[in-house]
């Protein structure tokens, strides 16, 4: 029989790790500090994976996952919650979890630079969070949703798969919907969303056309909505955006993203040098787009490889590349030269920035 699946969940804990992975066929393994380490060497048998499993689950969730085949729910353990996702593997249940702060760290904390408060500042308009899987994009948002909540009166209204954050209400009203709790979809839950009197709105990830539609609309509507996207930069984003949508309407909905885009945060976490344990160990790259008329246009005319261009000049609004990013990271001495060289796509314009600048010592602010 393998250890309880309480007594994994402590270890991630414990360990001040992210995620922990079941599955049969390999023993229990923990990401820390974005590295995988197995706990023990007895691989897991079908029935212990499911042993495992099965007891995070509620019947109800049971009946989803014998439907779908896969499950995405939450469970607490110790005071942390975890965010849980079951599927099947080669015909077996298999399920990966993550470890979230029970505590929502403050823009200070993550290190956000002032542009983001500026821009959670708005009264309306769509801001983009994105980047790969585990770079910390539900972080970023929950802390700008949370300084909203502490810094003035609104109603908002989040639409999450599953809640990762809970909010205490402190200056604004807060409504938080998990899909299949709360609502059978994104798209029903943002058609509703618009009757409900929302004045911010988080969506937690847009998926399809139906969300990102009603998403922009909500936006171009006088609401500030902030979603993610699993896109890697700028000009990746806005072409994923239109790229959902038929030939016919693709027109239509670059003038729609150049109205009611307000900014794009695509963000990736690379290991620091000496680092501590947990999410210590990693420091945020990050790519900042704030839509300006010129950005606007860009878009409109569907000239997004021009964006780059764009943000490598609009350093007076808070602009950013990723190159200059991970150059700034190198010469601070917080992350090694060849990690940086991993993440660039762009690696002879990284290297053309970087010239001969030294790193210097690391200086240390976790992410």
């Amino acid at each position: 029989m393998p250890v309880a699946i309480e007594t994994l969940m402590q270890h991630v804990i414990d360990s001040a790790g992210s995620d922990l992975h079941i599955a049969a066929g390999t023993p229990p393994c923990i990401r820390v500090g974005g590295a995988l380490h197995f706990v023990g060497n007895e691989p897991l048998s079908p029935a212990d994976s499911e042993a495992l499993i099965l007891p995070l689950l509620s019947n109800n969730q049971r009946l989803q996952l014998e439907q779908n085949w896969e499950l995405d729910c939450s469970y607490s353990h110790g005071g942390t919650r975890f965010r849980v996702n079951v599927y099947k593997d080669k015909g077996n249940y298999a399920a990966a979890l993550r470890a979230l702060s029970s505590r929502i760290p403050t823009i200070q904390e993550l290190g956000l630079p002032p542009v983001m408060r500026e821009i959670a500042d708005r009264p309306r308009g769509l801001v983009l969070v994105t980047g790969p899987t585990g770079s910390g994009k539900t972080t970023t948002l929950a802390s700008l949703v949370d300084y909203i909540n502490g810094s003035r009166s609104e109603h908002i209204l989040t639409v999450e798969d599953p809640i990762e954050y809970l909010f205490v209400p402190k200056r604004s009203l807060i409504n938080q919907r998990q899909l299949g709790e709360d609502t059978k979809s994104f798209a029903n839950a943002l058609r509703a969303a618009l009757r409900e009197d929302p004045d911010v709105i988080l969506v937690g990830e847009m998926r399809d056309l139906e969300t990102i539609q009603l998403a922009i609309t909500a936006a171009e509507t006088g609401h500030l909505v902030f979603a993610t996207l699993h896109t890697s930069s700028a000009a990746q984003t806005v072409d994923r955006m239109v790229d959902v949508f038929p030939p016919a309407q693709q027109q239509q909905i670059r003038v729609q993203l150049s109205n009611s885009l307000v900014a794009v945060f695509s963000q990736t976490l690379i290991p620091r040098v000496q680092a501590g344990r947990g999410l210590q160990s990693r420091v945020m790259a990050q790519e900042i787009m704030v839509v300006n008329p010129a950005i606007a246009n860009l878009i409109r005319e569907g000239k997004t490889s021009q964006i780059y261009s764009a943000l490598q000049t609009g350093g007076s609004l808070g602009m950013k590349t990723l190159e200059s990013s991970l150059r700034d990271l190198v010469t601070s001495g917080q992350i090694a030269l060849e990690n940086a060289l991993t993440y660039t796509s762009r690696p002879e314009e990284f290297q053309r920035m970087l010239g001969g600048a030294a790193p210097r010592p690391a200086t240390s602010r976790p992410y």
